[in-house]
């Protein structure tokens, strides 16, 4: 079952790779955000140091619903998702393989690209490291949540806005102790390890059961 797991990853990734995927999308515009929001506050550096962090955490969460709504939708449409449906592969072990594939192309590369782009919003070298591990720890969090809206919308066709509408709400408790991490790593008030451990249990939590919850969105038609 793990080799059918990595396979499906794998297949998911060439398949990314092939038509340009969501990973490089996302990454535009998530730079597109960071350099637009300096623009829109002026050139007060101090300002944007303060809310760097927050800037960089939106970005990421806006980003990550770039082609989310195509992951389950693909293989709706072809006829994949019901062979996967049929597999004796457990149909929650296919959703951690989408997942992970997602994040790979998608969270993992704006969590890379963090402390380049925290030089457009003045970030010192420690909050850069901070904002960084905080999104390593929570944008796996974000896809888990995103594959219950995108199993939810598989058979919708343009269904990113309804997609959006149902999981930017459960976004909300990762982004403020993401951004309430990064910013203790700055001096805040809070250890910084507190903020980082809450966010590292909701993506424990996200994963249980965005995962059972996704299946159980997939299995509904049936």
């Amino acid at each position: 079952m793990i080799r059918a797991v990595l396979a499906l990853v794998a297949r998911d990734l060439r398949l990314a790779g092939r038509v340009g995927g969501s990973g490089a999308l996302s990454l535009v515009f998530f730079l597109m955000i960071v350099a637009l929001v300096p623009f829109a506050l002026g050139p007060d550096l101090n300002l944007l140091s303060r809310i760097g962090p927050a800037i960089l955490w939106l970005a990421a969460v806006l980003a990550t619903l770039i082609g989310l709504d195509r992951l389950f939708q693909a293989d709706e449409e072809d006829g994949s998702l019901e062979l996967m449906t049929a597999a004796p592969v457990p149909l929650e072990l296919v959703v951690i393989g989408k997942v992970a594939a997602h994040w790979l192309t998608t969270g993992l590369p704006l969590a890379l690209a963090a402390p380049l782009f925290g030089l457009l919003v003045a970030l010192d070298g420690t909050a850069m490291g901070a904002t960084s591990l905080t999104l390593l720890a929570g944008t796996p969090a974000l896809s888990f949540i995103g594959a219950v809206g995108a199993a939810l919308t598989a058979s919708i066709r343009r269904g990113g806005l309804i997609l959006a509408v149902l999981v930017l709400p459960l976004m909300i408790p990762t982004l403020i102790f993401g951004v309430s991490a990064a910013q203790a790593a700055s001096g805040g008030t809070v250890p910084f390890l507190v903020p980082l451990a809450v966010l590292a249990a909701l993506t424990l939590i996200a994963a249980v059961v965005g995962t059972l919850a996704a299946a159980a969105a997939l299995r509904w038609p049936e």
